[in-house]
């Protein structure tokens, strides 16, 4: 008989398998469903922000060729600008100075442009006048003209011809509103001005941030790298490109992963309710092959029903992300609360491929789910199989486990192996090995942890039926547990690296926060020399050490490094810094420098190693200490040091210690009385708690999205138990009528089935719990470190812990337990019927 011949046949099975158990059919599809939505809308968000932040960039960049940029947001001297614009290769360049503005409170970029070489080389950053406002020639170099973008003209309230007030740098200048930017991508909130005008009015006279070049046709792309001083590099499209996607690209990366993990728990979900389906039908199929159906009939037509359950789960899916991400961009924002594009408005962008891939996956998870136990009722007997409806394999056959150590173990080895391209992929794939080593050795699991109980007597007659029960039938126990142990080991995977990670930074935030007070110029701008004295003088305070933290670009492809100058009185670091590795030898002649441990990751740098910096020059790293606030590496100088270096005498940051017995409230409305008043509202004091507090929430923010796919994890996982014994148990409705003419009352059935759904609830958990705990040790000491690139030590949140393995008990004891009373409700009778 040929697949084709037999189609009306499996056509009635499976449709009679449909109408039987609707409700099996539709959990396994919402199943795949979830999984493909948080893929697909997590996917959709993260490139929605990418694509709008990298408009965003090219929108301030307008139409270059190159870019001359500053490593800092000290610039470069201006001098370097004709030497640029002269060389061989160069058609033209435009010199630009850039700014963090703001216009009542809100924030705008703020460019100064020569609008003649802008004309050239960048005209979508060339103003426009509109009818009725002054459009004369020499308009655009009028010192208070702005030219705003229409996003800036919404934010500020503004139309042309307003007068407004710009801050920057630490100076406002009253400037009048000239016309608008047609060029600027919608969102884009820039404003332009006169290049002369930035530089006098915003003290940046003689310093330039950018150069903006043409290359000449067909002319070869211009050296410019052997004109260029320390404190400027040359950027593209090529490198910006990449700079940005390495801002967030592991954050990225690790959500992809982490939203397929309910995907993958989907499909374990499939394979448990289609190997229940498949025992059920086995009667069924053992008919057909007697009749002449090869074994792949019936794999192919378990493959159909998957493929059938892939579809609607991975259409309802992608329908359902579409809608997530929606939502997700309004509620959480572009970065999903991690903080990498807070200030961009990112529109949702609809991704054919990627809808196309998730769509693959689904059905893949959910055939792969459907295969599997096919092939193993395909290889039964069919006499045997005809007479047999429980498990397929010999209760005397020992459980195979090396199959299962083998995968562990060449998981726990690509655990060992380096990231590739600064992603943790071997890290991914270790965990993949080990959950699959974990589920491929549940047979034997169940075997080995119910082998003793089984050999124990003087039991009531409900235990002692349900321990002989699973422990002659590992294979169905097995089955009943895949998605149990799946579920929970994803969690507490999860769970063991949330809680690592929020305990890490909880304790690095008490040892670095040891002032009372600590004050912040927001902006970019900073408190001169004379204002620093004045807040010195302010009664209460007994100390303050003044900080400056700057954005120091070290490789143009890679974002920029924090580069942080203190106080240091000695070649010592601060007390508050958390060293992990130190030393105090240097050679003569160099400054010390104590870097992050991210720094040290990204860079390749150690103790002892001599680095020069772009704009301070030759240092010598004489520290790595331990942060968590910056992912992309900080550098900490010492001041003295830096001032020598760059000439800044500003300062943007104050850790304040106070005088015994000095009110905090009183002190910090003097030094706000205190301030110029060039920097009204941009001055903020926060005390340490506070500041703990807000790094929490911040922290809790960029892991919503973390908790949110773990409580899935757990919903699913639960919903997998619960659908688990209510097939498995409605499935042995013979059995229990057989039980009842031998004497076994109802309430002894229900009594066993309940300690049959506590005992796997149990084992399950236990193997999901430990299994769970392997993976998280490679989620804290691999995926973590390859990822964000700091380390810390294994927190294991024991309530959660307990809380999950109380869960599951509940959950497979009441669920077994309910539908054990609807399948034994009929008379005793009719439940062997079919035996006769």
């Amino acid at each position: 008989m040929s697949i084709l011949s037999a189609r009306l046949a499996l056509g009635w099975m499976i449709g009679g398998e449909w109408r039987a158990h609707p409700a099996r059919l539709a959990l396994t599809a919402i199943a795949i469903a979830i999984g493909v939505a948080l893929g697909f809308a997590v996917h959709l968000v993260n490139g929605s922000a990418l694509s709008s932040f990298e408009g965003a960039l090219r929108t301030v960049k307008g139409s270059a060729d190159l870019q001359v940029n500053a490593t800092s947001p000290l610039g470069f001297d201006e001098a370097l600008y004709p030497r640029v614009a002269t060389a061989a290769g160069v058609a033209d360049a435009s010199p630009v100075v850039i700014l963090r503005a703001t216009i009542g409170r809100r924030p705008v970029t703020l460019l100064g442009l020569d609008v003649i070489r802008a004309a050239q080389v960048t005209p979508s950053l060339v103003g426009v006048a509109p009818a009725g406002i002054d459009r004369r020639g020499d308009a655009a170099f009028d010192d208070a003209a702005l030219y705003l973008s229409a996003a800036a003209m919404r934010n500020v309230n503004a139309r042309p011809g307003a007068m407004l007030v710009v801050a920057a740098n630490g100076r406002t200048a009253t400037m009048r509103v000239a016309g608008r930017l047609p060029g600027v991508a919608e969102g884009e909130a820039i404003g332009v001005i006169d290049i002369a005008a930035a530089q006098w009015r915003f003290d940046r006279l003689g310093r330039l941030d950018r150069i903006d070049v043409k290359q000449q046709d067909g002319a070869a792309p211009p050296r410019l790298a052997t004109i260029l001083p320390r404190d400027a590099a040359i950027g593209s499209d090529a490198s910006d490109a990449t700079r940005s996607d390495a801002l967030s690209r592991a954050y990225r990366v690790n959500l992809d992963m982490l939203a397929l993990v309910a995907l993958l728990t989907g499909g374990f979900l499939v394979f448990s309710a289609q190997s229940l389906s498949v025992a059920r039908r086995l009667r069924a199929f053992a008919l057909v092959r007697t009749l002449g159906l090869p074994r792949n009939g019936i794999v192919a037509t378990v493959a159909l029903e998957g493929l059938a359950i892939g579809v609607i789960g991975a259409a309802l899916g992608l329908l359902l992300g579409y809608a997530l991400a929606y939502a997700a961009l309004a509620r959480f924002g572009a970065d999903l609360g991690a903080g990498y594009f807070a200030d961009g408005r990112v529109r949702l962008a609809f991704a054919p491929a990627a809808a196309i891939g998730f769509f693959a996956l689904g059905l893949l998870a959910a055939v792969a789910g459907s295969v599997l136990p096919a092939r193993i009722a395909a290889r039964a007997a069919p006499a045997a199989a005809l007479r047999n409806a429980g498990d397929v394999i010999d209760p005397r056959t020992p459980m195979p486990v090396r199959p299962a150590a083998i995968l562990i173990l060449l998981g726990g080895g690509a655990a060992l192996l380096p990231a590739i391209g600064g992603l943790p992929l071997f890290g991914f794939a270790s965990m993949a090995l080990i959950l699959a080593g974990g589920i491929a050795g549940m047979p034997w699991l169940a075997r080995t942890l119910l082998a003793p109980l089984s050999r124990g007597a003087g039991r009531s007659v409900p235990v002692d039926l349900a321990i002989r029960h699973l422990h002659g039938a590992p294979a169905q126990a097995a089955t009943a547990l895949c998605g149990i142990v799946a579920s929970t080991a994803l969690m507490i995977a999860m769970a063991v690296m949330v809680t690592s990670f929020r305990g890490a930074v909880d304790e690095w935030l008490g040892q670095v926060l040891s002032d009372d007070l600590y004050l912040r110029v927001e902006g970019g701008t900073g408190l001169d020399p004379t204002a620093q004295a004045r807040l010195r003088t302010v009664p209460g305070i007994a100390a303050i050490a003044y900080s400056r933290q700057i954005p120091l670009t070290l490789a143009p492809d890679r974002p920029p490094v924090s580069l942080i100058a203190r106080p240091v009185e000695t070649d010592g670091p601060d007390p508050s810094l958390v060293l992990l590795e130190s030393g105090r030898a240097r050679p003569a002649g160099t400054a010390p420098m104590w870097i992050s441990e991210p720094a040290a990751r990204l860079y390749g740098w150690s103790v002892g190693d001599s680095v020069t910096l772009p704009i301070a020059g030759r240092y010598v790293v004489a520290g790595i200490w331990r942060d968590y606030a910056r992912q992309q590496g900080a550098i900490i100088v010492r001041d003295t040091d830096y001032t020598r270096a760059t000439g800044d005498r500003t300062r943007a940051e104050a850790a304040i210690t106070l005088a015994r017995g000095a009110d905090p409230r009183t002190v910090e409305r003097a030094l706000t009385a205190a301030a110029p008043p060039a920097l009204a509202g941009l001055v903020s004091i926060a005390r340490p708690a506070t500041l703990r507090r807000y790094a929490l929430e911040l922290f809790d923010r960029s892991f919503a999205v973390t908790y949110l796919l773990e409580g899935v994890a757990i919903l699913v996982g639960l919903a997998g138990v619960a659908a688990t014994m209510s097939a498995q148990t409605i499935a042995r409705t013979r059995e229990f009528g057989m039980l009842r003419h031998i004497g076994v009352a109802k309430r002894q059935i229900v009594a066993m089935l309940a300690t049959e759904g506590a005992l796997l609830g149990l084992v399950g958990g236990i193997a999901g719990i430990t299994l769970g705990g392997v993976m998280a040790q490679v989620l804290v000491h691999v995926i973590n470190p390859q990822s964000f690139n700091w380390t810390m030590a294994t927190r294991i949140p024991w309530g959660s812990v307990g809380g999950v393995a109380l869960a599951l008990i509940v959950a497979a004891a009441g669920t077994a337990v309910l539908a054990g009373r609807r399948a034994i409700a009929a008379d005793a009778v009719r439940m062997v019927r079919e035996d006769w």
